[in-house]
């Protein structure tokens, strides 16, 4: 079955909004999703590919965005950003926990856990420190944490330092830009975006979305270079990139699946740092082909 919004308690009563799609018996993975984004980011059309193939998919606001908790914690500057400064808050362990406690509130003693960008941070840190939870890792256009790698291009750095946005129309104005700069160069969809950007606005409580997403800001960068941590990873792992990422760069991806043992690299033309509709084909056959080997190396 498919869920609207639904909410469980971690251990410590902060709360996760997240939904099920699919069979509630059927094999789980679990969608993270990157940095300021909300769980309506992931397309439906890919989550409908994977729920027919026998999935059962589970996607989830990351603290600080959507309707999950947010916390307290003061968000880095924009110059502590720019330098990479550490600031007291919590880092991506915390947020892999996040989701091992909406795994034990749950009753799921494992899944397939597939992230992308930030997401896929949290999703090698997850499979990093909690080796008995994941069946396999997908990590999509995401990257190691090294600052030789996965350095956003000029002109994105240059959107992601704009004022943050004041209103909805201002919100969604700067994401659709966002995305003329990083997006794939296949068909431009911008009514798409203008959709998702227009929701997000307001399921994620207005101005409150700003200051969320310069927490997850700090949470990547208090968790610095992770190469050596990926080395302890032993699911079997598909890395998928772009091969026109400019949020982050290609080599992100290279590095990622070169630091963990086994790793699959997959680069795909066209594809920049979003999920275009003309892809989404491409990338239910690779996951659900990585799910499905995963299950038999498993066996």
């Amino acid at each position: 079955m498919d869920t609207g919004d639904l909410f469980c308690n971690l251990a410590d009563g902060r709360r996760i909004c997240y939904r099920s799609h699919g069979p509630d018996g059927g094999e789980t993975l679990i969608l993270v999703v990157g940095l300021g984004l909300q769980l309506t980011y992931w397309p439906q059309p890919l989550i409908d590919g994977l729920v027919a193939a026998g999935l059962r998919v589970i996607t989830l606001d990351n603290r600080d965005s959507g309707q999950s908790f947010f916390t307290e914690t003061v968000p880095p500057s924009t110059l502590q950003q720019l330098l990479r400064r550490p600031t007291p808050g919590y880092d991506l362990g915390h947020m892999a926990n996040d989701v091992v406690g909406l795994m034990d509130a749950l009753s799921i003693a494992s899944a397939h856990v597939m992230g992308m960008s930030m997401g896929g941070m949290i999703a090698q840190t997850l499979s990093a420190r909690h080796a008995k939870r994941v069946k396999s890792l997908t990590s999509v256009f995401s990257t190691t944490g090294s600052l030789k790698v996965g350095q956003p291009a000029f002109k994105a750095i240059l959107q992601l330092i704009r004022r943050p946005p004041r209103n909805q129309q201002e919100a969604v104005r700067d994401y659709v830009d966002f995305l003329r700069v990083v997006g794939s160069s296949l068909a431009w969809n911008e009514s798409r975006h203008r959709r998702y950007a227009e929701q997000a606005w307001e399921r994620g409580g207005g101005l409150r979305n700003n200051v969320g997403t310069g927490r997850q800001i700090g949470a990547i960068i208090n968790s610095g270079d992770r190469t050596a941590e990926l080395g302890r990873v032993r699911c079997p792992t598909l890395v998928i990139h772009g091969e026109r990422d400019l949020m982050v760069a290609t080599n992100g991806g290279y590095a990622t699946a070169a630091a963990i043992s086994g790793a699959r690299l997959v680069i795909l033309p066209g594809m920049g740092h979003d999920f275009p509709p003309e892809l989404v084909g491409v990338l239910i056959s690779l996951i659900v082909g990585h799910v499905r080997s995963s299950q038999g190396a498993a066996g």
